[in-house]
């Protein structure tokens, strides 16, 4: 190499890293200043009325315990554990009908050290950086769990008066997994993911389903890993807490991730019961999951699929599982859309009555592909001309009005 074309390279090289240095310096402000955004809300709603009240002490799990209609409560799970070792509690609400939700929640999935390694902070988020799960539940996310979208009281949500049991999430593991898994973090030291999801779960049914013994009509729904989740716990929610529930609508609201190892997963690092991954065997855990579901309950459960199309937080799942890069752009958005329509052939032929709902809403924060849920987010309420809400849709579907809206996008490459 000549002297001029050495001196070429080293300023290339100079100010590539000047680029990196300063594209770090802008994402550690913006973890930083998104970090205290979370901690500001976080330190408002607990020093707040905003705050769900804890339910008074195990002893008074009883129906009676609930006797302020349309108050959300923290309830305990004192067997329960967060992904970091934390606290562990769900929302409870009595409604003034006798229909119930369970809600299963979203908030990530850590399939591996790495991922495990780089838990949700609201600075990571701000910030672009990596962040898979959330393992804890402080009190910022609470404004992910309740008081929002179908779990909002507005009377303009036709769900207000339902009562709700809603599990909440910080394992990063579907719901499902059973074990601890020990891991290097970022800066070199050991730590353990507890992967209690479906321990978790079990402890909070057994409580909760105390307040609400019965039920006319029972919908299970999910967002996001909970979505994933609906198929694989619905036959104990069914089963062991309302085997008497004869109307039963379930609903996954985006729930896809297509990944080669997910038994492996399940089994290995989730430590899940075989149950959970015995049955898998493809690239997509929620299809298999609903194929055990609908090969043992066949038509005696109504069911609903939601999603947006181009949705940009799965599809930067996707990227990381296939190209290890924690991004979305227009090309795994459009690979998310084709896996998308092949889901939707493989649902209608294992469950002929299923119903979807598919939105176009765009994601307003990263400028790019469509949003990541709607269920339980302001977004349920919206309605495109010609589409009613998801609101609409659900309310009607529960009452045995079911309906496919948006299928025509479907049709469409963007």
């Amino acid at each position: 190499m000549n002297k001029d074309a050495f001196n070429q390279s080293s300023i290339q090289h100079g100010l590539f890293l000047l680029h990196r240095a300063r594209q770090e310096r802008r994402g550690d402000f913006l973890e930083r200043a998104g970090d205290l955004v979370e901690k500001t809300i976080g330190a408002g709603i607990a020093h707040s009325r905003l705050e769900a009240p804890v339910l008074a002490p195990e002893a008074a799990i009883v129906p009676a315990a609930l006797s302020d209609p349309g108050v959300w409560y923290r309830l305990p799970i004192p067997e329960g554990l967060s992904g970091d070792g934390s606290e562990y509690h769900i929302y409870v609400r009595r409604g003034t009908c006798d229909n119930l939700c369970v809600f299963l929640s979203g908030g990530g999935v850590a399939w591996n050290a790495f991922t495990a390694a780089h838990p949700v902070t609201y600075g990571k988020m701000a910030s672009g950086r990596p962040n898979y799960y959330w393992n804890n539940l402080r009190p910022f996310t609470q404004a992910m769990n309740i008081h929002v979208g179908i779990t909002s009281n507005t009377r303009a949500n036709p769900f207000h008066d339902w009562n709700f049991i809603v599990i909440t999430y910080s394992t990063g593991d579907f719901h499902v997994g059973d074990g601890d898994f020990a891991y290097e973090d970022t800066r070199g030291e050991e730590e353990v993911l507890h992967f209690r999801g479906h321990r978790n779960f079990r402890a909070a049914m057994d409580r909760a389903a105390k307040l609400f013994p019965s039920c006319q009509k029972l919908l299970i729904a999910g967002n996001s890993a909970g979505a994933f989740a609906v198929p694989a716990l619905t036959p104990e929610i069914v089963e062991n807490y309302y085997p008497d529930a004869a109307d039963v609508t379930l609903l996954s609201d985006s729930g896809q991730l297509l990944y080669h190892k997910w038994r492996e997963t399940a089994r290995d690092i989730w430590k899940a019961e075989k149950r959970f991954f015995e049955v898998l065997y493809s690239d997509n855990i929620t299809l298999d999951w609903y194929e055990a579901l609908t090969a043992r309950f066949g038509d005696k459960l109504r069911y609903l699929y939601a999603s947006s199309t181009h949705d940009f937080l799965l599809s930067a799942y996707y990227s990381d599982v296939t190209n290890k890069v924690y991004e979305s752009d227009a090309e795994v958005q459009d690979a998310y859309f084709q896996q998308l329509k092949e889901m939707v052939r493989s649902l209608r032929q294992m469950a002929p009555g299923i119903s979807f709902y598919f939105n176009r809403w765009k994601n307003p924060v990263t400028m790019g592909g469509t949003i990541h849920t709607a269920v339980r987010e302001p977004y349920f309420f919206a309605a495109e001309p010609g589409r009613p809400s998801m609101a609409k849709w659900l309310i009607d579907a529960v009452h045995g009005a079911t309906a496919d809206v948006g299928d025509d996008l479907l049709a469409r490459a963007h």
